[in-house]
Parts: structure tokens; C-alpha cells; sequence
């Protein structure tokens, strides 16, 4: 089998590199200071390059990528560091719209002028995704949707909400304006400074075509592409927080001589190698699955996510170590990285529940 890059797929991870190079530590925080958490001028910019197009098929206005093209931006997102919700507000709402056949807001999301977030969780139902206490409900024609979501990434960014509602005893997708009545947002920050929020719906008042095609198997096949994007994401990661350490136990010195000379630090920074190669394996075997309808694909996804999430925590936790305290705060990217994977580890499922769900899957 042929692990090389296509041509296209090295364009996309150079596309990538170069838009997120600029991003410091400095820079990173004025994002996050940004109104929303994040500045839509960037936006803008990630959406001209065809970064959110890649998940879209060409008949939708997209670019038709597969879940390897995808993979390698995750990959490199993560590896910069960069702050762009490029999966939760990006792939994400993008791959919602084409299979729910939204083709006006999908467009907008496609060219960046719109940005949409996928409104999922309520409070104590963990991570499931069939709706429980939002209800849509049929009403002059359209709807009316009622209830409360929460952990809504990029709350206060999003112009528009995909909300999971139960409508006539199952489950449903609905197009929600940020702007439209009954429709309320109190944000918060989450871990690794973004701003996610909590969405309360009061008799919310849509239109006859607000709800989605999208039945409750093909977005749990959705759901699948997103553990294995996060997983990609988290290999970038702990790849840029295994070069910063190796970089910085070069030049950190004790006792006269550069920490790195020491055998016991060596013995760990192998195993974090060891820990980053496997994960990359993992990840790929996972992205290469058959998605053929079957309980494969998601078992493959559950486990990659499961897999990946615990050893990349592990490799934060010993870059974080090697730095001393100043390694979890703010002033250095080594911080900033372990946050982010603290954040990814727990979207769709933390470790356990994937597991939970691989197990089930066998």
C-alpha cells in the first residue's frame, strides 16, 4: 500500500502550514481576545484557501475531500497550534449542511460569510446524541423549538445553530438563526480559551425548511469523521509538544550541563516518540476503514479517539513536566497545546465513553 502523499494533499498540509505560521503565543491570545473568541477577518482568510470547501462535495459547491485530505489540515492545525475552529465550527457544520441538503447556508459557511455551530449536548445525558429535553414541534407551517443545549462551541461566533430536537417521537436536525426570537446564548470560556456557550430555546419560532435530511445514521456517521479529525488534530499536537521539549532540553541547563545530556529525561522523550508514532499509525488505520454502513466504522473511529486522546494527554503531561511550571500557563505554547487536547479529549466522548462505544461496536 502507498502511504505518500498525493500532490494535492501536500498543497492542502503547505496551505495549512503557511496560514497558521505567523500564530505565537501573542497571537494566539489576541485571537482569543477577540469578540466570539476568534477574528472572522481570519475566518475569511481559512475559508478562501478552501480549508472549509474540503468538506463539502464538488455537486454542493465543495471540493470533495476524503477523510485522509481532511486528516493531514487537522494534523496540521494542530502541529501550528493554531486557534482556528476549523473542525467544530469549519468540517463539522459543513458536512451537517451538505447531508442534511441545506445548499443556501451551506454555501455561506463554504465562502466563510456564515458560521454555524452543531448545538448536541444537554446537561446529564453525557455525551448521547439523541436529543432529550428539546422538543420542535409543528406550528403555522413551520416550527417551534424548545429546550437547552450546552458545550455549544463557538457560541458566541456562530450566525447560525444545527440543533438536535425530537419531532414526532424521534430525532431531528433544525436550522437556527443566532438572530431569531426565543433564541438566548450565555458564553463561557472553555479550557484552551475559546468560547463555547449555553443555547436556550423559548418557543422558537422556524421556518418550514429549517428542518435538515438527516437521518439519525448518517449523522452518526458524521459524528465518527469528527472523533478521527479530533484524533488528527491531537497527533499535531502532541507532535508540536514533543519538538518544543525536545528543543527546549537542548538548551535548559543544571549542573553545567543541557538537561537533554540526562539518561532518565532521554528514556521519556523516546517513549513520547514511541507514544506520537503509534498514534499517527492509529489514526490512519482508523481514517482508511471502509465506511461501508457497518458498526466497523465507528468502532475504528471510537477506538482512534479513545487511543489517541489517552496517549497524546500522556505526551502533554511529560512536555509540561520537562518545562516546570511555567509549562501549563499562558506564556508558553507548550500550555496552550496541552489545553487544546484537553478540550478535543472530550469532544464526541472522552476516552472512556469511546471505548464504552468500541466495545459495543465489536
Amino acid at each position: 500500500m502507498n502511504f505518500d502523499y498525493s500532490d494535492e494533499q501536500e498543497m492542502f498540509r503547505n496551505s495549512v502550514e503557511r496560514f497558521a505560521a505567523p500564530i505565537d503565543v501573542e497571537a494566539r491570545r489576541a485571537l482569543r481576545e477577540a469578540s466570539g473568541g476568534y477574528e472572522r477577518a481570519r475566518w475569511g482568510e481559512l475559508a478562501e484557501l478552501g480549508l472549509i470547501a474540503l468538506a463539502a462535495p464538488e455537486d454542493a459547491g465543495g471540493m470533495d475531500g476524503s477523510i485522509i485530505d481532511l486528516a493531514l489540515v487537522a494534523e496540521a492545525i494542530g502541529h501550528a497550534n493554531s486557534p482556528d475552529p476549523w473542525l467544530e465550527n469549519g468540517v463539522l457544520p459543513a458536512r451537517l449542511l451538505a447531508e442534511g441538503g441545506a445548499t443556501e447556508p451551506l454555501g455561506q459557511a463554504l465562502e466563510g460569510a456564515r458560521i454555524a455551530s452543531f448545538a448536541w449536548a444537554e446537561r446529564a445525558q453525557r455525551y448521547n446524541l439523541e436529543p432529550s429535553s428539546t422538543t420542535a414541534k409543528n406550528s403555522d407551517g413551520g416550527f417551534t423549538l424548545t429546550g437547552a443545549k450546552t458545550f455549544v462551541m463557538g457560541a458566541k461566533l456562530a450566525d447560525l445553530f444545527i440543533v438536535t430536537a425530537t419531532h414526532e417521537g424521534s430525532g431531528a436536525c433544525f436550522l437556527v438563526p443566532a438572530d431569531a426570537d426565543g433564541v438566548e446564548v450565555r458564553a463561557y470560556r472553555l479550557a484552551d480559551g475559546s468560547i463555547a456557550g449555553e443555547l436556550r430555546l423559548s418557543s422558537a419560532k422556524l421556518a418550514a425548511d429549517a428542518r435538515l435530511d438527516l437521518d439519525p445514521e448518517s449523522l452518526r456517521g458524521i459524528i465518527a469523521e469528527m472523533r478521527i479529525l479530533a484524533a488528527a488534530e491531537m497527533v499535531g499536537l502532541g507532535q508540536r509538544l514533543l519538538d518544543d521539549t525536545l528543543a527546549y532540553v537542548k538548551e535548559r541547563e543544571q549542573f553545567g550541563v543541557a538537561i537533554g545530556s540526562f539518561q532518565a529525561l532521554q528514556h521519556r522523550l523516546v517513549e513520547c516518540y514511541a507514544r506520537i508514532e503509534q498514534c499517527r499509525s492509529m489514526l490512519y488505520r482508523a481514517a482508511l476503514t471502509e465506511r461501508d454502513g457497518s458498526a466497523t466504522w465507528w468502532q475504528a473511529a471510537a477506538g482512534a479517539k479513545a487511543f489517541i486522546g489517552e496517549n497524546v494527554d500522556a505526551v502533554a503531561r511529560e512536555a509540561v513536566q520537562m518545562h516546570g511550571g511555567m509549562g501549563i500557563t499562558d506564556e508558553l505554547s507548550i500550555g496552550h497545546a496541552m489545553k487544546r487536547v484537553m478540550v478535543l479529549g472530550m469532544l464526541f466522548g472522552d476516552a472512556e465513553t469511546a471505548l464504552a462505544d468500541y466495545a459495543v461496536a465489536a
